[in-house]
């Protein structure tokens, strides 16, 4: 199964509604908050609904039940998040991939709470596929091993250490290659790195890694 959720971040980072739809067919979305109306907005219908619903005016609230069978309301005094709820949903649904958008915007906190909601992910499923997007990032969070990463768009490509140490990272194919380095936590050493090779390959032996790749 192939899951992908909307949040309800600023519409500007949003990618455009060609990327949205180019999602395999048979993905099944999730709607955060007002996250589902800006789906419905793209012509997209989610699989549920979850949040509180505290930026919803009543009348979008009718619209939201009138349009989607399953919806998860909770209290706007709460332990979670709603994207904390949203993933805990998508969870017990073992996605194969999973793809975040509305994630990112003016609120920090959110936005950094939303990349650490990552680790969940991958240590309840470590074979799912997870990226944050917005207009110009796509996240990723890595446990050790080898990894290719192709060409695209987004030109520049970062490594940022989120647990302590980063044993052995190798860089090939990239414009500032690394052999067996160790990367401190608050390191920024592998920040705005570049492929030269159409494929590159990123390997390292402990530690969680986070891959950040943007474009201006």
């Amino acid at each position: 199964m192939k899951l992908a959720i909307m949040a309800g971040g600023p519409i500007d980072h949003i990618p455009e509604k060609e990327e949205l739809r180019n999602l395999p067919k048979d993905t099944k979305w999730i709607g955060i908050d007002r996250g589902v109306l800006t789906l419905f907005n793209y012509g997209i219908f989610p699989e549920i609904a979850v949040g509180d619903f505290d930026s919803v005016q009543e009348e979008e609230m009718k619209l939201i039940d009138q349009n989607v069978r399953y919806i998860e309301t909770a209290q706007p005094e709460k332990d979670e998040t709603d994207m904390e709820l949203a993933l805990n949903w998508a969870i017990q649904q073992n996605p194969s991939s999973l793809y975040i958008f509305g994630a990112t915007g003016k609120r920090q906190d959110h936005q950094i709470a939303n990349m650490y909601l990552l680790i969940k992910i991958l240590e309840k499923l470590p074979q799912c596929q997870t990226e944050i997007r917005d207009r110009w990032n796509q996240i990723s969070l890595y446990k050790p091993g080898t990894y290719q990463v192709e060409q695209t768009d987004f030109t520049y490509i970062s490594f940022i250490p989120i647990s302590e140490d980063i044993l052995s990272l190798t860089l090939i194919g990239f414009k500032y290659e690394l052999k067996n380095r160790h990367i401190s936590f608050g390191s920024t050493l592998c920040i705005s790195n570049e492929l030269i090779e159409p494929i590159g390959t990123f390997s390292f032996n402990n530690g969680i890694l986070m891959m950040i790749r943007s474009k201006d």
